[in-house]
């Protein structure tokens, strides 16, 4: 799924928090909250270019951090507390998601892979469930702005504005999707044999 659908579902953890205890720092003081909520949503996805799904996504173990970390928002609630909770319930989220998208392969449309996200905890690749077949396909911008409603609901102002550019932004990428891959395997076969050598396997491995 896109980095910003994962963003978007973040701030929702923090929309609920809102919702459920009006008295929270998510009510009362909800930029620092959902920028962490959003950013522990986009977290996972900063290892892109090492070891994308497995590096910085860990499903069981983002989970198990963020249980005792809610407990501690809860008894000790103060703006940094539910900051890290919701930070690491949302990279959680991430993780799991991950599941019910596609492969790791650059084609993901294909469904060629049975790599979705690694898990520590078994030590193995969870399988792609598909659901939403690719990042930035016609069905993750439609998850995103699901996602994007709470938070339109909820807030207004700067926080409103945030929420539309990452809906400008999911749109764009989901119109340059297949055609950045079309572009990208035609430099691939432009280039000479030992400049593609020296390109890490993952973005080439489909291309070649």
């Amino acid at each position: 799924m896109m980095a910003t659908t994962h963003a978007l579902a973040g701030a929702v953890l923090a929309v609920v928090v809102a919702v459920v205890f009006p008295e929270s720092a998510a009510a009362t003081t909800p930029v620092p909250v959902l920028a962490a909520a959003a950013l522990g949503g986009l977290f996972p996805d900063f290892d892109l270019y090492a070891g994308h799904r497995k590096t910085l996504h860990f499903p069981v173990y983002f989970s198990g951090l963020a249980v005792p970390a809610l407990v501690a928002a809860a008894l000790s609630p103060s703006t940094l507390t539910l900051s890290v909770a919701l930070f690491l319930a949302a990279a959680a989220l991430h993780s799991v998601m991950d599941a019910f998208g596609g492969g790791l392969e650059l084609k993901p449309w294909l469904g060629t892979s049975d790599r979705a996200v690694y898990s520590h905890y078994h030590n193995r690749w969870i399988r792609p469930r598909r659901w939403i077949r690719y990042d930035g396909a016609p069905e993750d911008l439609f998850a995103a702005a699901v996602f994007a409603v709470p938070t339109l609901y909820a807030y207004d102002g700067t926080i409103q504005l945030g929420v539309y550019a990452a809906l400008g932004i999911s749109a764009v990428y989901v119109l340059v999707r297949k055609p950045m891959v079309v572009a990208a395997q035609t430099a691939v076969d432009a280039m000479p044999e030992h400049l593609v050598d020296r390109i890490p396997d993952r973005f080439v491995e489909d291309f070649r």
